[in-house]
């Protein structure tokens, strides 16, 4: 038998040489966050632990611990029979699961009982959380960024992604975030990931990146939707260089009704998530706007949007919150279209080569 503890950070230094990468939690454990690249094998499904928990408490923990093992067994059974019979015996698996004690135990001891290379990650996933979390700052201080500042609408999602195409490095923080961080930024259909999952995302991104070429990224605020972006990141960027993206104002117009036209095939959406305006433009305004979306008239409303809800302040907010700001490299693609943008990045990526 081979199973061999392995420290949380060590497990991350070494991810490239396992042959897979085991969650033993539930599934519900396993969607809010995970080690990079696992899969999900529970020892005991969302299910299975609630009736466990609750034979503990209702009648006691021998009866818990035997119905466990019944349904622990059940299931590592299910999972060898459908995940390793095709496996060699030089496959080496790393398992965890939450503190790494009995559920990745369990699984543990069985695969390498069959004589597989088992490495087991002391602390679980409480211990790669921790060791996520203490790398993040130095991950983002390391880094030179360009922060692509630009008005809402002047297309500073469309230019990352010209520049990741361009083979620039990028971190797209909405992407990430799976929202458009305004107040309108929901994304239909995309649920946010969970705070600790966002964590993970952006620790696995910055990461990847070569430490000697700039890395473009968007000028956010704190928060993505509810997403609150790590503090030492979110330092760093303000603190670097800037690029001011400049865009006619119907190009910007134009622009967000194509990105969220979603809003103009559902009216009741758009209307809903206008209400999240009153606190801030009144009731009167919102229901004016909300009587136009109802009556076709979508163009008008994004135009005055921008009039009076995003741009102002934009300039002092920007200018405030990332010190460059006021010395920002203006860059201008010819209009909003995907090959304006590109031609933009592949300057912008030429002039550093």
């Amino acid at each position: 038998m081979s199973v061999r503890p392995i420290s949380a950070a060590d497990a991350i230094a070494r991810l490239q040489d396992f042959d897979a990468v085991i969650d033993a939690r539930s599934e519900s454990e396993y969607a809010e966050d995970r080690l990079p690249g696992a899969v999900n094998w529970p020892s005991l499904d969302d299910a299975q632990r609630h009736e466990v928990g609750t034979l503990y408490k209702q009648v006691n923990p021998f009866e818990a611990r035997k119905r466990g093992a019944s349904l622990v067994a059940a299931n590592i059974s299910r999972h060898i029979a459908r995940d390793v019979m095709d496996k060699p015996k030089g496959w080496k698996p790393l398992v965890y699961c939450w503190r790494g004690g009995q559920r990745s135990g369990a699984l543990s001891l069985v695969l390498g009982q069959i004589g597989f290379n088992v490495h087991i990650v002391e602390g679980g996933y409480k211990a790669f959380r921790a060791a996520v979390l203490a790398e993040l700052p130095g991950l983002a201080r390391s880094l030179q960024y360009r922060v692509v500042c630009g008005p809402t609408g002047s297309g500073k999602t469309r230019l990352l992604q010209a520049l990741e195409a361009a083979g620039a490095q990028v971190l797209d923080l909405e992407g990430l975030a799976s929202h458009r961080s305004s107040v309108l930024g929901i994304i239909p259909g995309q649920p946010q990931p969970t705070q600790k999952r966002f964590d993970t995302l952006v620790w696995e991104k910055l990461r990847s990146f070569d430490p000697g070429r700039p890395v473009y990224a968007e000028s956010e605020s704190k928060k993505v939707g509810n997403l609150a972006v790590p503090d030492a990141l979110m330092e760093a960027m303000r603190a670097s260089p800037c690029l001011r993206l400049d865009l006619a104002d119907d190009e910007r117009v134009r622009l967000l009704l194509e990105d969220y036209e979603f809003f103009s095939r559902d009216p009741d959406l758009f209307c809903a998530r206008l209400d999240a305006l009153v606190q801030i433009r009144g009731r009167e305004q919102v229901q004016a706007w909300q009587a136009q979306v109802r009556a076709g008239d979508i163009e008008s409303v994004v135009r005055e949007l921008l009039v009076k809800h995003y741009d102002p302040g934009y300039a002092s907010s920007t200018s405030r919150n990332f010190k460059a700001f006021a010395d920002a490299q203006p860059i201008a693609p010819k209009d909003r279209t995907p090959e304006a943008m590109a031609a933009l990045a592949r300057e912008l990526v030429d002039a550093r080569s």
